[in-house]
């Protein structure tokens, strides 16, 4: 053990002789290192939390990419389009989907809803890991009625439960005797529910060709071609050769620019969080300047015995930059602690609830990544060795003859 690190280390452990006042504020500047590190800690684990729930939800509900015409008329041969979009390099599967504007009625209730029809089987998004009740299908039950899916809150507002009968009014303006709506009646097969009320309180899902003949529609069109892709981090890639692939009427719209206030939402919380959150450290490194400085007072003498022994400026100097390091590392250990702990009580008992219809989910997420650890963990040393740079320069400025003549 080198002379300067057991110096340093004897002094924080602190002796017999040192005051009370010092050892209070040596605490209190671990306690503050401990709990910024761990207030960032945790604040980048929730908001990675946060991010990767919600991006997990909307890129489960909805399809990567979307064909759909410019004006808003049907595609009209979708059964060509079909092959020709899957002959793009990265897309795994592209359907069909019929789309539109329905109210759906129950025995107990109605209200308006966006309704979409899907092949059996045909369905690109991950909605089926969603259901809560009864189950993923759209077949006929022994009645002979197709099923339908509903959101849970949708479900709710209408009264209807599974099994129960509800009737779809297809509205192509305002009704009136020569404009009657389409009708067509389901049993309610299955109710999901992603947490985002945007989803769960108008959407439903049933068979393109009930769908269709809602719409009036022929057996060749659709509303909307739903693509997915291999990699999630090839959806920009791929929408970029389908957009520059295909050509007028033809849109081509991507999952990020569909749902760009939930995204812009997401991206705002993760920027600006860690930066609020991140000032706690910043202020806990920089109190280290008050505390080595005291240190160093309470040790002058012991500075100029130290140096009339033969003890270098520089050795002086790495002692209390030590000290102060010592300090930030015990801060920084016990910050780790405390935000794994958090993340342990959180994920076993769900400590933190939150409002559903506020944040998507009903408890906060939470999902440290190992890459924060270093980044906090070398950002808290970095800015507490600053903080301990200029006392330690003065104590090793200090002049032991004067030290010594004042001592006497």
């Amino acid at each position: 053990m080198s002379f300067t690190w057991y110096i340093a280390r004897r002094y924080f452990q602190g002796s017999k002789r040192d005051s009370k006042f010092l050892s209070f504020i040596k605490i209190m500047s671990i306690i503050g290192v401990a709990v910024g590190s761990a207030g960032l800690l945790i604040a980048l684990a929730i908001v990675h939390g946060f991010k990767s729930t919600i991006n997990e939800k909307i890129l489960g509900f909805a399809p990567h990419i979307t064909n759909q015409t410019f004006v808003g008329v049907p595609l009209q041969r979708a059964d060509t389009l079909q092959p020709y979009l899957m002959q793009f390099e990265g897309v795994s599967r592209v359907e069909p989907a019929v789309t539109g504007n329905v109210m759906i009625q129950s025995a107990s209730g109605i209200s308006g809803s966006v309704i979409k029809g899907i092949r059996p089987g045909g369905d690109v998004t991950q909605l089926s890991t969603y259901i809560t009740q009864g189950s993923y299908t759209i077949e006929r039950n022994s009645s002979g009625l197709p099923g339908i899916i509903l959101g849970e809150t949708l479900a709710q507002s209408i009264g209807a439960d599974i099994g129960s009968r509800v009737t779809v009014f297809a509205l192509d303006g305002l009704p009136s005797p020569l404009n009657t709506p389409e009708i067509r009646q389901y049993y309610l097969s299955g109710i999901y529910e992603t947490g985002i009320d945007r989803f769960d309180d108008s959407f439903a899902i049933a068979d393109i060709s009930t769908v269709r003949t809602l719409f009036g529609l022929g057996t060749r069109q659709a509303s909307v071609m739903e693509i997915n892709v291999d990699d999630e981090s090839q959806i920009m890639s791929v929408y970029a050769a389908i957009r520059d692939g295909t050509s007028f009427p033809i849109v081509t719209e991507n999952i990020y620019q569909r749902y760009r206030n939930i995204f812009a939402w997401i991206n705002l919380q993760e920027e600006t969080i860690p930066l609020v959150i991140g000032v706690m450290v910043i202020v806990a490194a920089f109190n280290l300047i008050g505390t080595v400085l005291m240190m160093v007072l309470e040790r002058v003498k012991d500075i100029g015995i130290l140096k009339t022994i033969g003890a270098r400026s520089t050795s002086i100097r790495k002692i209390f930059l030590l000290e102060g390091l010592f300090v930030a590392v015990s801060g920084l250990v016990i910050g780790i602690g405390i935000s794994l702990l958090f993340w342990f009580l959180q994920t076993t008992y769900n400590i933190i609830p939150l409002a559903q219809e506020n944040y998507y989910m009903s408890t906060a997420p939470v999902e440290p990544h190992l890459l924060d650890f270093f980044i906090v963990g070398g950002i808290t040393i970095l800015l507490c060795a600053l903080a301990s740079w200029l006392p330690a320069r003065i104590a090793a400025k200090t002049d032991p003859v004067q030290v010594l003549s004042f001592g006497r």
